[in-house]
């Protein structure tokens, strides 16, 4: 679903339940994130290929694979589980800024949205009586 249509959605069904881990925003934030690393990675030095370009594309890539699994998990405890390890994640990406290979500045933003919203979302399942 593109976040278009979702403005055009009755506010109703915008509270409604996630039914999918691709209808979480969080998950369609970080998508977005994981498209622009391999962007800016296109552009780091060739001799960082297996390096810095493979980590940071893994790591930024496994932040939604978790939020992904983490969704179809039963129980409270695993659900959270997959979200901290997407937020371990975030931090290995966190870390790739300073090695100055490419301009990671506009990728900085959203990583910290991502990681603001995931906050919450474990937060709000910690919280949940379900």
């Amino acid at each position: 679903m593109n976040p278009e249509s979702r403005m055009q959605e009755p506010e109703s069904k915008l509270l409604a339940p996630a039914k999918s881990f691709d209808q979480l925003i969080v998950w369609q934030k970080v998508h977005q994130f994981v498209l622009g690393v391999y962007r800016v990675a296109d552009n780091f030095p060739r001799s960082e290929i297996y390096g810095l370009t493979s980590q940071l594309r893994r790591a930024a890539v496994s932040i939604p694979a978790d939020i992904a699994e983490g969704f179809k998990k039963r129980g409270r405890a695993d659900k959270v589980r997959f979200v901290n390890i997407a937020q371990g994640s975030i931090e290995e990406c966190r870390y790739s800024k300073d090695l100055k290979y490419g301009d990671t500045s506009q990728l900085q933003p959203q990583l910290e949205e991502v990681s603001k919203l995931l906050e919450s979302y474990s937060a709000k399942m910690l919280a949940s009586d379900s």
